[in-house]
């Protein structure tokens, strides 16, 4: 894919973002962030015991590569299993999103699945809401 075509989908999941809004029967709330650049993210998931992502949605302000990466990784994390989501890597998600195009902004990058995992380590350790 050219730089014009991977710019134009980060675009499209910014402009158009899948899983997108609360879950309101959501098991597990949480959010994080990047105070200093303004990036913020809000994960909701829905679980099925022991270890399976019934529905992931998400809610969120920031770049467009934050909030485009969230929309992409909650497409893939609906129906996953919590180890297919733990086994995935910072350096995974960038190339997701094509490192050509986010690999100044790993952090951007990244956030959504900092967050995702974090919400599948509360689940683990059952403190869900």
């Amino acid at each position: 894919m050219d730089r014009a075509a991977l710019i134009a989908r980060l675009l499209n999941h910014y402009e158009h973002p899948r899983h997108r809004g609360p879950l309101v029967d959501a098991d597990v709330t949480l959010t994080g962030g990047h105070p200093e650049c303004g990036d913020v993210i809000t994960i909701y998931l829905k679980v099925e015991p022991p270890d399976r992502i019934t529905a992931v949605s998400f809610e969120g302000r920031g770049c467009t590569i934050s909030q485009a990466a969230a929309s992409i990784l909650t497409e893939l994390a609906a129906g996953a299993t919590f180890a297919a989501v733990e086994t995935m890597t910072p350096d995974e998600m960038i190339d997701l999103l094509e490192r050509e195009v986010v690999g100044t902004r790993p952090r951007c990058a990244t956030l959504a699945l900092r967050i995702l995992k974090a919400a599948i380590s509360t689940c683990r350790m059952g403190k869900m809401s």
